[in-house]
């Protein structure tokens, strides 16, 4: 069966100034997973529907020749269990003198949120030359659209790797191929956490005009040199 690819619309807006959007990317914060509470009456994870938009829209980036070097594994109701029973089983098999409630927690992972979505970078062999690291970093955006999307539609987002999205037989229970790896783990539900603010970096430390020395910019050693 041939895959039904969307059409591409007519025409699209121009860009224009919203206030709105502007506002919520600024004050971007992830929503941290350990703070996500059990589904309850009235507050459950996506329905298909919304589900649907908020893949559609994070399928929305930058790529290079149309490749798609990505796709999504969704972990909804009871296949989180089951997923976790796989890391839970590696995790105990490899730390034997674990104590048995941090194995309980290994093996509950995919639990603490509504719902979980994998994101795969799978790059394609482009007969035309598309690096690889480009569709790699086509894959980040789609991690990066699907936390907006999901938040966008009033849901708790954080993305996530910890270490099971590095372990070659986690990843074989996945399916994943030759040159396939995980991009992220997307949890989304709910949460009464109220993010708090982070650090962030100052951008004057890391703008640069071209011909123009880069304030603290780092030598070749490694430390760091300022302007005077």
């Amino acid at each position: 069966m041939r895959p039904v690819v969307t059409p591409p619309e007519k025409s699209l807006a121009l860009p224009m100034r919203s206030d709105s959007v502007l506002k919520r990317l600024r004050s971007r914060r992830s929503n941290l997973v350990k703070g996500m509470v059990p589904d309850k009456e009235g507050r459950f994870g996506p329905n298909a529907e919304t589900l649907s938009d908020i893949l559609t829209i994070a399928a929305r980036v930058p790529d290079h020749r149309k490749l798609t070097p990505w796709r999504f594994i969704v972990f909804e109701g009871a296949a989180r269990a089951e997923f976790d029973q796989h890391i839970g089983r590696v995790f105990k098999t490899e730390n034997p003198d674990m104590p048995e409630d941090r194995v309980t927690f290994e093996a509950c992972r995919l639990q603490r949120a509504s719902l979980v979505i994998a994101v795969i970078s799978s790059p394609k062999d482009c007969v035309r030359g598309t690096p690889k690291w480009e569709q790699e970093l086509s894959c980040g955006a789609v991690c990066q659209n699907l936390l907006l999307a999901a938040q966008a539609h009033g849901f708790a987002a954080q993305w996530l790797t910890e270490w099971y999205a590095y372990h070659a037989e986690i990843n074989a229970v996945l399916g994943l191929g030759t040159f396939e790896r995980v991009a992220g783990y997307i949890y989304i539900g709910h949460t009464d956490a109220v993010p708090l603010p982070r650090t962030r970096p100052d951008i004057n430390t890391l703008v640069q005009n071209f011909g123009t020395k880069l304030a603290g910019s780092k030598r070749p050693d490694g430390s760091r040199k300022s302007e005077t």
